[in-house]
Order: C-alpha cells, then sequence, then structure tokens
C-alpha cells in the first residue's frame, strides 16, 4: 500500500519522502539500533511548480532548431510527469540502470531519440553530455548544483543561474541573473545575430578583396603607370572600411534567425569567387570606359578607379548583406548613414583642393555621371546574381 502511494504521488510531480517512527527505551543504545520494525507515520509531499512561461520556452526553443532535453535524478514517474507538462515525449526515456548497459558508440545514437533521462548520477549526467556532442550535437547544458558542474563542464556551452552553487557558477560559460528562461532564447537570438552578421562582413570583405586583386594584378599588364598610388589604396580601405564596421549593429532576416548556422567554408569560397569575379569584371569595365572613351591620363584613371571602386563597395555591400530582395530587408540606421557620409566625403575630396595631395583630380560631370551608371549597373547584375545563388546555395544547418 505504500509503495502504491509513493506511485500515485509521484506520477503526479510530488517527490515523496516516507516518515516512519520506532519506540526504543530510555536506556537503549541509540548507536546500535537498526530501521527495522519501524512504524510507517506518513508521507511528505513536495512540489516544485513550474514557471508560468515553460511551455511557451519550450516551444519558442523548438521553433528556433534547439532541442531541450530532461536530466534528473528524480524517479522515472515525478520525471514523466514534469516532462510532460513541458512539453517532452514521457515514452522517450531512459534510466540511469538503463544507461550503464549501453555502450559509448550505442549511446551515441540512442540519446537522439530521448527525451528524458530520470534517476541518473551525477557521473552519467556528464557521460549524456559527452555521448551528444560525439553524435555530432551542439550541447548546451544548463544546472545549479554541485552535481551539475562536471556535466555544466563538459558542454559547449554551461549555463547556469546566479543563486547556484559557487562550483556550478564557476563551471558555467553563461551565468543568469534574470530569474526567466525568456533570457536563454534572447541570448539565442543575439548569438545567431552577431554570427550571422559576421558572416556578412566575411562575405563583403573577401569577395571585394579577391575582385581588387585580380583587376589590379590584371591592370598592372597594361598600364604603363600603377592602377592605384599607395595613398589612394589606403584612403579606399580607410572609406569601405566604415561602412563595413556597421555590418556588427545590422539588422538580421528573420529567417536568418530560424535555425542555428555553422560555418560552412564551401559556401564562403563559392560566394567570394563568383562575386569576386563579378567586382573584377565591374572594374574592367570601369578601366574600358575611362581609357577608350574618355581618354583618361593617370590622374583620372587613379580618380575614377577609386570612385567608382568605393561607390560600388558601398552599393553591393546593401546587396549582399541579405539573401532577400534588397529592398525587402532594412539595413540598420548606422549603416546607411556611414555609407551616405563616406559618399559625401569622397565627392568632396575629389572636388576640393586636398585632392591635389592624394594624387586626385575633379572629374568631368559627363565621367561622373557615367561612372555612377557603371556602379548602378554593377548593383542590378549583382542582385540579380544574388537571387540564383541563394537559390542554388544555402548556409549549412546545425
Amino acid at each position: 500500500q505504500i509503495l502504491d502511494m509513493f506511485d500515485k504521488y509521484s506520477s503526479q510531480g510530488y517527490r515523496v519522502l516516507g516518515v516512519a517512527y520506532k519506540l526504543i527505551e530510555d536506556d537503549a543504545d541509540v548507536k546500535i539500533q537498526k530501521a527495522e520494525d519501524m512504524i510507517f507515520e506518513g508521507l511528505l509531499l513536495f512540489i516544485d511548480p513550474l514557471k508560468d512561461d515553460i511551455k511557451d520556452v519550450v516551444a519558442e526553443m523548438n521553433r528556433l532548431g534547439v532541442s531541450l532535453k530532461m536530466i534528473t535524478g528524480d524517479n522515472h514517474l515525478i520525471a514523466k510527469n514534469i516532462g510532460a507538462q513541458i512539453g517532452l515525449n514521457p515514452g522517450k526515456i531512459l534510466l540511469g540502470d538503463e544507461l550503464d548497459s549501453y555502450s559509448i558508440s550505442q549511446l551515441n545514437k540512442k540519446v537522439l531519440d530521448i527525451d528524458i533521462f530520470a534517476e541518473i548520477s551525477p557521473n552519467q549526467k556528464e557521460k549524456i553530455i559527452m555521448a551528444y556532442k560525439q553524435a555530432g550535437e551542439i550541447v548546451g547544458y544548463m544546472g545549479d548544483g554541485i552535481n551539475d558542474s562536471p556535466a555544466i563542464k563538459q558542454a559547449d556551452v554551461g549555463v547556469s543561474v546566479n543563486t547556484a552553487a559557487d562550483t556550478a557558477k564557476d563551471a558555467a560559460s553563461i551565468v543568469l541573473l534574470q530569474n526567466s528562461l525568456k533570457v536563454l532564447i534572447s541570448g539565442i537570438n543575439e548569438g545567431r545575430r552577431t554570427f550571422i552578421n559576421t558572416l556578412k562582413y566575411i562575405f563583403i570583405a573577401t569577395s571585394a578583396n579577391f575582385g581588387n586583386m585580380f583587376s589590379m594584378a590584371g591592370a598592372s599588364l597594361f598600364l604603363n603607370f600603377l592602377p592605384l598610388l599607395p595613398k589612394q589604396i589606403l584612403l579606399t580601405n580607410l572609406m569601405t572600411d566604415f561602412p563595413s564596421l556597421q555590418i556588427a549593429s545590422d539588422s538580421v532576416d528573420e529567417e536568418w534567425l530560424k535555425r542555428p548556422v555553422k560555418w560552412d567554408m564551401k559556401f564562403i569560397k563559392k560566394f567570394m569567387i563568383l562575386f569576386g569575379i563579378i567586382s573584377s569584371v565591374f572594374d574592367y569595365m570601369t578601366f574600358a570606359v575611362l581609357l577608350f572613351i574618355f581618354k583618361a591620363n593617370e590622374e583620372t584613371f587613379h580618380t575614377g578607379w577609386m570612385l567608382e571602386s568605393i561607390i560600388s563597395a558601398m552599393v553591393v555591400m546593401i546587396i549582399v548583406r541579405t539573401a532577400r530582395p534588397v529592398f525587402a530587408s532594412k539595413p540598420s540606421i548606422k549603416l546607411l548613414v556611414a555609407i551616405a557620409g563616406v559618399a559625401l566625403a569622397l565627392i568632396l575630396i575629389i572636388y576640393s583642393p586636398v585632392n591635389i595631395y592624394l594624387g586626385l583630380i575633379s572629374l568631368p560631370i559627363m565621367l561622373l555621371a557615367t561612372l555612377l551608371g557603371v556602379s548602378l549597373i554593377y548593383a542590378l547584375i549583382a542582385e540579380i546574381i544574388k537571387k540564383s545563388f541563394y537559390q542554388h546555395n544555402s548556409f549549412s544547418k546545425e
């Protein structure tokens, strides 16, 4: 009957302690008394109610591609009850005794189909984390007790809370200061924004540098002067770097936040080569316009190519920062201000007396308009090719 009551209350989510007593004589030696022939007094029931928003948090994590698993030392009845309340499948459960019967290779496969681990010892928690990692998963572990410390340390990202044991907080990569799991969702989204914006910067920098390398090397073969002077190259890099720095604050399209994205060198190489070649093609188009249509001398060539390089780099920056059509994704205000500021500064430099110190000259209005037209065509072609590129290529997902 006692065991039946234990099962009943455990299955309702209660932690159950049995209380019993034994009468002994006053002169009896307590130290030698055995826990036998006890009289059952009753049960003590303890419950740690779930937070009101926990189901919403779990559902949002699933939407973001993050699978939640439950690892507990509680008995399987409690674990099933709590797991079901937060949206886990109580049928996908593995007990500590069963876990030890699996080899490492077997466990690596088994854990992928488990939602709840119950009656687990501290050492087994660490073993479970290792199994997920060896199965190719990126693992975050959250715990607050001393026994959680090894698992927190073993995880790719260990998470604890401000009220946790000191050893748990010391082992953790992140300590939550707010008493809400919604902070985790904010952290996931912010981490993805940071990673995507880092990739944007890499796309822009690698493709631009790859294209400029071919353009500079090719131009050097048929020009009897340097394609750009060193100070002009430095000025070009400086002016294009100002907008690039603002990529860190750029907005990120919603579809890029829905699933975790991993580092994909193959994707980056494809992007770099394709858009680098497009950049180089339009550089050579600029060379043709300058040399064959406007019969440019050395100063005019330097000024014209530098202007086209900077304007094109900033226009294409707006295009390649998103997989959407360019007008369907709003850049951050800081990025737009930086681009507008650099464009204005460039025009002021070219058409002010300071240009002589940089080896530049004031361009004829017709040439300026033509170069801006070349940049516009470059932008249109880049937009068309970008659409095709993302139709046939995508980020690797975790």
